[in-house]
């Protein structure tokens, strides 16, 4: 046994949480599921607790799922998990680093900034510019800042008309406030989830659609399936990942006409992939390598503390 205690922040009863916690269990002996949404923080003293645990009294947490669904809300939670990490204790990933991913502009931008390929992208209050980019487009995905799984995603095609299009752009910034466009890209029926663990390369799924919804995700009726990545498509996963830091992440990619592009890098998924497409357990090298960082910041303590 490893004498280290882990909590897993999560939705309790949740496969990829329950499997996570599990591992850590087998390892440490110590089992601690984290819902937020029981979660206190005392701001006077900067103390995180969760029923009858102090959290900052940890050796470390990983962040696995943050909520049931992306919002503002997702992000004030990780900025109270910021204090844990101000206090000492190791967060895998670090909350500012998965804060940037909650929000899909703010992700997008970055990749961008890394000169990381991404589907032509327009963001507007302007319903007109809005207008404009599907004109531009042909065919656009409107999207939601936050949202996961295609959740609240709307095709808009120019061929609909102005007049129809108007309709469904006010009835989508009535709810969201701001129009996030991307163009259609084909598919080929697919796209991929390239894995990394500590910045490095792990394996890479596909996740094949049922020809009855325009997106490949598991919500929507896709299906997982093995993928040979070249190295040239691990390269650019690599590179996408890199613009954060991020103890495990998925990097989603399309191969599209026009060549590979990037639709996302991001801070919780991968675990049921990796096992179904790739038959990697991912849950536990993330166990093992979280320990192995904590085990080696122990030893380098106790180094430094020796030569005092």
């Amino acid at each position: 046994m490893i004498n280290k205690r882990i909590a897993v922040i999560g939705i309790p009863g949740k496969w990829s949480t329950e499997v996570l916690a599990n591992h850590l269990e087998q390892r440490t002996g110590y089992r601690c599921v984290v819902d937020m949404a029981d979660v206190a923080l005392e701001l006077e003293t900067g103390e995180l607790r969760y029923r009858g645990t102090l959290l900052n009294a940890l050796d470390g947490v990983i962040i696995k799922k943050i909520s049931e669904t992306y919002s503002p809300a997702a992000d004030d939670r990780l900025r109270m998990l910021s204090s844990l990490e101000a206090d000492g204790v190791r967060c895998f990933s670090s909350p500012n680093q998965v804060s940037r991913l909650i929000n899909r502009l703010e992700g997008t931008a970055a990749l961008a900034s890394g000169g990381i390929p991404l589907p032509a992208t327009r963001v507007t209050e302007s319903t007109d510019a809005a207008l404009e980019a599907i004109q531009t487009f042909g065919k656009a995905i409107l999207k939601p800042l936050y949202s996961t799984k295609a959740r609240g995603m709307v095709v808009l095609k120019a061929a609909d008309g102005v007049k129809a299009n108007t309709q469904l752009l006010n009835k989508f910034k009535t709810k969201h406030g701001l129009f996030y466009l991307q163009k259609f890209v084909n598919l080929g029926g697919q796209d991929l989830g390239m894995v990394f663990l500590g910045g490095k390369y792990l394996c890479t799924y596909a996740r094949v659609g049922d020809d009855k919804s325009w997106n490949t995700t598991i919500h929507s009726g896709g299906k997982y399936r093995t993928f040979d990545a070249s190295p040239e498509l691990i390269e650019l996963g690599l590179k996408a990942q890199s613009c954060f830091d991020l103890s495990f992440t998925t990097v989603d990619i399309a191969l599209t006409d026009e060549g590979p592009v990037v639709f996302e890098v991001s801070a919780f998924g991968g675990f049921s992939g990796a096992k179904k497409g790739c038959g990697i357990d991912a849950a536990e090298k993330l166990c093992g390598y979280v320990l192995s960082q904590l085990e080696a910041e122990t030893a380098e303590t106790e180094t430094a503390e020796a030569g005092e």
